[in-house]
């Protein structure tokens, strides 16, 4: 009889691409996916690092899952992820919870079936947290979809943000060689996926640690090429390596979505310099316009940080005439929370919690308005989309995206699901739009 896993995912999408990556591994080693936690032998939680909501949410989930444990003394708990990658979190999470298993990091996936294997064997916890970067090249992917698909093209980040634990817990860049990732567009493409969102810490550094003069708008055009593949997302871009070239390619390349993913982070020059962002607000404005002007229609959206330690009110205002001038399809903003190991844990913070809080109601009052006011023009405009299938909240509405990333609902008589379809927009929402399907 087939044991079956129950994989919980926290985070960012490379956290996803990486629960697809565990969950062929599982499958391979012949487990089957359970329904619930309640039915599994194997639990694995993908943990995310980056702010600390999903870390209290690992903490909740393991004082659930030791009633499980208690009822079943076979089953294994394990947790994966950035958040077990750090070393002081690894400490905690083994002492704190006796009831787990295994715990592995994020360059272990490799290794996973022999640490399941041992973890099976053993009365104590098995660690792995190295920092081993084993080539995950010939990797399986349990791809959780049919019709889209993520693509990592470059592993890890160099810049060190003050803010970020991401480079202690991914690693230096590395980027996957251009034929590799080639060769997986093209079978995907050959598997009946239209779409696929290249993913990178920063996509635009893609092919500066390699040999030659490979950049990532050369793998764009090279992927605008694939036949059968009809759109080619990216994310994250960093504003400070985003080129012309890169602009050119998303003008000229019919694949490519016409949508940049562009952290700002801040709109004051003090705080973006103590973030070590190395870009001033004058340099992003800039290269919006530039963008902007080079491709009709693109959408542009953003991270934007409220509270960061020695933000003043003229900061945040700074960072209000920001979103006001940029004019972002959409912004997520967030109130900044300290990370281990980042130089801006140990800053200086006088503003209280309340205040930040204010703060980013604030901000959200404008970015909402200036949603609605673009949401609004495409009012009567017919746009594609890759129709996703039926909507959460309503199953007789179907939701699908535009090339810009936008979310329409519509009703349609028949299933839509991974065509592409024309819609005409009937309705702008601040968050969506509602059309209806054009013959």
């Amino acid at each position: 009889m087939n044991k079956k896993y129950y994989l919980i995912t926290l985070g960012c999408q490379m956290n996803e691409h990486d629960s697809e990556v565990i969950s062929a591994i599982l499958e391979n080693m012949g487990y089957l996916a359970a329904m619930g936690p309640e039915e599994a032998d194997l639990i694995i939680i993908n943990t995310c690092a980056v702010r600390k909501k999903p870390e209290d949410k690992v903490a909740s989930l393991l004082g659930k899952f030791a009633a499980l444990k208690n009822n079943n003394s076979g089953l294994m708990i394990a947790v994966g992820g950035c958040m077990s990658q750090q070393v002081d979190a690894a400490k905690y999470l083994k002492e704190r919870f006796h009831h787990l298993d295994l715990i592995f990091g994020t360059h272990a996936l490799p290794r996973l079936p022999e640490l399941i294997r041992r973890a099976a064997d053993k009365k104590e916890t098995v660690i792995d947290i190295k920092e081993d970067y084993s080539d995950r090249e010939g990797l399986s992917v349990a791809h959780s979809g049919s019709f889209k698909a993520w693509l990592p093209i470059i592993y890890g980040c160099n810049n060190y943000c003050s803010y970020c634990v991401v480079p202690y817990v991914r690693g230096r860049e590395r980027s996957r060689s251009m034929t590799d990732i080639l060769v997986e567009a093209r079978e995907l493409a050959d598997h009946g996926f239209l779409e696929i969102t290249l993913l990178g810490q920063n996509v635009n550094s893609y092919g500066q640690d390699l040999p030659g003069n490979e950049t990532f708008a050369d793998l764009l055009a090279e992927l605008n090429r694939i036949k059968g593949l009809e759109r080619v997302r990216f994310m994250t871009s960093h504003p400070k390596d985003l080129s012309n070239q890169l602009i050119d390619i998303v003008r000229t390349g019919e694949k490519i979505c016409e949508h940049f993913h562009l952290p700002v982070q801040s709109g004051s020059n003090r705080i973006l310099e103590m973030m070590n962002r190395r870009y001033t607000r004058e340099y992003y404005l800039n290269l919006v316009g530039k963008i902007k002007t080079a491709i009709e229609g693109v959408s542009i959206t953003s991270d934007i940080i409220i509270g960061f330690p020695g933000e003043e009110e003229d900061d945040f205002l700074a960072t209000a005439d920001l979103v006001k001038k940029a004019r972002f399809e959409n912004a997520f903003s967030f109130i900044y929370a300290p990370r281990k190991k980042t130089a801006a844990a140990a800053f200086q913070d006088n503003t209280t919690y309340r205040e930040k809080e204010l703060r980013l109601q604030r901000l959200n009052e404008i970015q909402h308005q200036v949603s609605k006011e673009l949401n609004s023009l495409l009012t009567d405009q017919t746009v594609e989309l890759l129709a996703e299938g039926p909507s959460k909240n309503d199953p007789e509405v179907q939701a699908g995206r535009t090339r810009t990333n936008k979310l329409v609902h519509f009703r349609s008589p028949t299933d839509q699901t991974g065509k592409l379809i024309k819609v005409k927009i009937t309705e702008a929402r601040t968050w969506n739009l509602v059309g209806e399907p054009v013959s």
